[in-house]
């Protein structure tokens, strides 16, 4: 399991967060319920500011694992604050598909 910068301890319990990639984290977000997604915002959202300042002390080319992670976890709360700020739900409302994965590329 991940784990962040000592300052952010208290944030470990959503450590399941800190997914590397944009595809990984919206999987977490549409599996995830309401409930899981509001806890996880309650805790992130008031250490935002925090955590900015901790990331902008160090090149984003040579970030620590923790940095790392602790980047990565923000990067799933801005997947995770829509839902909770706008829609109460996961998923987009009142949409179709909101990704496409296309398997072969077309031919030139």
């Amino acid at each position: 399991m991940p784990t962040f910068p000592s300052d952010f301890e208290d944030l470990e319990p959503f450590a399941g967060w800190a997914i590397p990639t944009e595809r990984a984290r919206y999987a977490k977000r549409i599996a995830s319920t309401m409930e899981e997604l509001q806890a996880f915002y309650d805790a992130a959202f008031p250490r935002i500011d925090d955590a900015l300042a901790y990331l902008e002390q160090q090149p984003m080319d040579a970030l620590t694992e923790d940095g790392k992670h602790l980047l990565w976890l923000y990067c799933a709360l801005m997947t995770a604050s829509f839902p909770v700020e706008a829609w109460r739900q996961p998923r987009v409302p009142d949409s179709g598909a909101a990704s496409f994965d296309a398997v072969l590329e077309p031919a030139t």
